[in-house]
């Protein structure tokens, strides 16, 4: 079978898309994630308790060169554009030719999983990139009865891994699959087993710190699992919303086709793939996005499926700019920050939430740290309760005079203890000095959150407490330390 080109407007399509990133990139500010990025980053080291090294040593890169928003969010928007592409080269690997490769890129550049991880910086967004490179290789290869792809694939899993691990995941069973259904040809080449030896090389070095360490991201895994997108009841309808309505029978093709067609049957370890880990986790209580990652190869796919029926190409324009409006309306910062409380973008969006009041936030510590006497700031430590709200002062308090914090949640708790002369501490993150026992004691409010535009997000009317130590902190530590 000869294989089409790929059209010049797929190109278009991810321009279209990146533009559209780059414009509202700035429009609301740093999400939590981004300054604990910056400053894990910061800490060089081969991991971190929840999460390896890739992003945050990219973020600290970014933000050395210059301090911006929008140059700090540059590659995600890049990610999600090549993410496009590669929807568009799985459809043309299948034989899909102009029609075929622009309803994939249509769809997947108008998603709102796209559209949301190319917004800011998460760990998702680079995972997009490596699993959606990794299953296109896969299927290039068994398209093409070609080795080489099998070894890019290896190097692709090694270097995604070292940004999430859920690259190695999809790999595991993408191999399980194969193996079980075929073709497993692939098995008998040279060229599968150094992309294997590459993997394993380049994941080793994370792999071997979670070792040393006591494997601290099982802990947080678990402790995470289920928190957002509805639990386990919400996870099969998000992923309608993750795609859009609208496009959900160009994926939902690509799930049944593979099984009904019989030029597409050597494919079937990808809809096998994507219900084995849709089963694993909801099982597990894993988050519905985690399966974000998958969409585009299917859309490829589907793109292929559904590109043979007799719908008009307006109909398709009209599906994917509608799928466009609703994916930017619940994925992008285009609400004013005074209409997000109660919005559907925030109920199903929250990460547009956690990108608001910070520059308020800093204000009101800085305020209530310089009310403090002299004598009783030099023996004050300022503690967060989480990575959040430690970065954003990390990250933007300095320039307001402000120490560095300190907070025993996940990275945070490998990089130090307030000095053993500070027996108070600024305490931030609690709802009142009661949770605070027994670690602190004699709590007193100096100051309140207040984004000032009503959203009801982590840290909005958390009080700010001054508190006494009940121990020297390395004694205190041990129990002030948490991951999730």
């Amino acid at each position: 079978m000869r294989t089409p080109s790929l059209s010049r407007y797929v190109g278009a399509i991810a321009a279209v898309q990146f533009a559209a990133l780059l414009a509202t990139s700035t429009r609301y500010g740093y999400h939590r994630d981004e300054l604990y990025f910056i400053v894990a980053g910061s800490h060089p080291a081969f991991g971190y308790p929840d999460q390896p090294p890739l992003v945050p040593l990219l973020c600290a890169a970014m933000n050395a060169i210059w301090h911006s928003l929008f140059l700090l969010r540059l590659p995600s928007a890049i990610v999600s554009a090549v993410t496009t592409v590669l929807s568009a080269l799985v459809a043309r690997e299948l034989g899909g030719g102009r029609r075929a490769q622009l309803i994939a890129a249509g769809c997947t550049a108008s998603s709102g999983f796209a559209l949301a991880v190319g917004h800011f910086v998460t760990t998702t967004t680079p995972d997009l990139l490596s699993t959606t490179a990794l299953l296109w290789l896969v299927v290039r290869a068994i398209a093409r009865r070609s080795g080489p792809p099998l070894l890019v694939a290896g190097i692709v899993v090694g270097i995604g891994f070292e940004a999430k691990p859920q690259v190695g995941i999809v790999a595991t069973v993408v191999t399980a699959a194969l193996l079980v259904l075929g073709p497993r040809w692939p098995f008998r080449s040279w060229w599968s087993l150094g992309g294997v030896a590459a993997a394993v090389a380049l994941a080793a070095p994370y792999l071997i710190w979670q070792q040393v360490h006591g494997w601290p991201q099982v802990t947080v895994a678990g402790n995470v699992g289920g928190s957002a997108e509805g639990g386990r009841i919400g996870f099969i309808p998000f992923q309608l919303v993750m795609v859009s309505p609208v496009l959900a029978p160009v994926w939902i093709a690509a799930l049944a086709a593979p099984f009904r067609r019989a030029s597409l049957r050597v494919y079937r370890f990808l809809p096998v793939t994507y219900g084995v880990l849709g089963v694993a986790y909801i099982v597990g209580n894993g988050k519905a996005y985690y399966l974000a990652s998958l969409y585009p190869a299917l859309l490829g796919v589907g793109a292929v499926v559904v590109a043979g029926r007799r719908t008009r190409t307006r109909a398709w324009v009209i599906a994917i700019g509608l799928s466009a409006a609703i994916g930017a309306f619940i994925a992008l910062p285009l609400l004013p920050e005074r209409s997000l409380q109660g919005s559907v973008p925030m109920a199903i969006n929250p990460d547009l939430g956690e990108q608001v009041g910070w520059p308020r936030f800093i204000d009101t510590v800085a305020h209530a740290w310089r009310s403090l006497p002299p004598a009783t700031r030099a023996h004050t430590a300022i503690f967060t309760g989480n990575y959040g709200e430690a970065g954003a002062l990390e990250v933007l308090g300095r320039s307001h005079g402000l120490p560095r914090p300190y907070s025993g949640h996940n990275g945070f708790s490998e990089w130090g203890e307030p000095p053993a002369r500070d027996d108070r501490a600024l305490v931030l993150g609690f709802d009142n000095g009661g949770e605070l026992a027994p670690q602190f004691t004699d709590c007193r409010r100096l100051a309140r959150i207040d984004d000032r535009v009503g959203l009801d997000n982590d840290e909005q009317g958390l009080p700010v407490l001054l508190c006494r130590t009940t121990a020297p902190w390395p004694a205190l530590w041990p129990s002030l330390t948490h991951y999730d």
